[in-house]
């Protein structure tokens, strides 16, 4: 039977794509955005510099900011080599989509993509973004020209199939409106993490952004485990791969929270990770569900290693808890 044989877990911030002397501009950004707090309160940036703590600010220097970009690469490149050496013939991808391909006239809750390819396109023109932010945000895309990158549609059609047997409903796709591409949550995959192997993907989309049909984080663990029972009744031997992109707790970073989250995953805890707080992960904490969904689909893995970098960049304490895992 074909089989789960890995299970990677990996933040995509644009931090990761910026250069250490970068990070303390996103403040140019962070001060025009909504945000939530740790409660998950709507919060503006000035509210929430407010209720920074006292030290922050030894967080927030050139050198902890170099520190922590090199500790956070260097986890990338391990996560490269330990896709490279699993063999996958297929990697299942779960990430969220922000509005870049569903929008508010037809945003599904889960989707799941069975095209022969899926298409990436070089960013489209942000005339009113920071030159350094649009240079963060195009290495998520094809510099270029547009490139279609390989899926595994037989396997997505055969998930499909079973899925619904097992009760969920879910929402397809077949191709990408012309012009446009996948989003950033599968555009750091293929730039960053494939680096050019050239394994199929099978991308899921949760809608963990925009209320009100977010999947419940119980519902996304549940999807995750169906997912491991579909693949294993495929026949044949295919070894697939399982990656959750995203999070951790942003754009306010919260410790606490991506603490419990990962004693969670440590402990191999599927009640705690479905009791945690709705109202925590929204904003970009909202991605945290992409590792819930991974975590149930991995459950019968042993956790082989996970890292955790929590990322300050500005005084309000806004920034990304970066964390890097895997299971084999």
């Amino acid at each position: 039977m074909a089989q789960i044989v890995l299970g990677i877990g990996t933040s995509h911030t644009p931090m990761l794509n910026a250069p250490a002397s970068d990070w303390g501009r996103f403040i140019e950004l962070d001060r025009l955005r909504p945000h939530r707090d740790k409660a998950g309160m709507p919060m503006s940036y000035a509210q929430l510099e407010k209720l920074a703590p006292a030290d922050l600010p030894a967080q927030l220097t050139p050198e902890v900011f170099a520190r922590k970009l090199q500790q956070a690469l260097a986890h990338m490149e391990r996560l490269v080599a330990v896709v490279r050496n699993a063999r996958l013939d297929t990697l299942i991808v779960v990430g969220d989509d922000q509005k870049e391909l569903y929008h508010d006239d037809n945003m599904p809750s889960i989707l799941l993509y069975r095209g022969a390819t899926i298409r990436n396109v070089p960013m489209h023109p942000r005339p009113n973004s920071p030159e350094w932010s649009r240079n963060a945000s195009s290495r998520y895309y094809e510099r270029e020209t547009p490139r279609d990158y390989a899926c595994d549609a037989a396997l997505a059609n055969h998930l499909l199939t079973d899925l619904l047997e097992q009760g969920f409903d879910l929402a397809t796709a077949d191709h990408i409106v012309e012009g446009h591409g996948e989003g950033h949550a599968f555009g750091f995959v293929h730039n960053r993490l494939l680096a050019g192997q050239g394994i199929p993907v099978v991308p899921f989309f949760l809608n963990t952004y925009f209320p009100p049909n977010q999947p419940t984080p119980g519902r996304c663990y549940k999807l995750g485990q169906a997912i491991r029972a579909a693949v294993e009744r495929l026949p044949g031997d295919k070894r697939v791969g399982v990656l959750a992109s995203g999070g951790l707790s942003h754009f306010t970073v919260d410790e606490d929270l991506d603490g419990r989250v990962i004693r969670a995953l440590q402990a191999k805890d599927a009640a705690a990770l479905a009791a945690l707080p709705r109202e925590q992960l929204e904003s970009g904490s909202s991605e945290i569900r992409n590792w819930i969904c991974m975590a149930g689909a991995v459950e019968h893995l042993a956790l082989r290693t996970i890292d955790y970098i929590p990322a300050y960049r500005t005084p309000a304490g806004t920034g990304t808890g970066l964390c890097f895992a895997d299971w084999s």
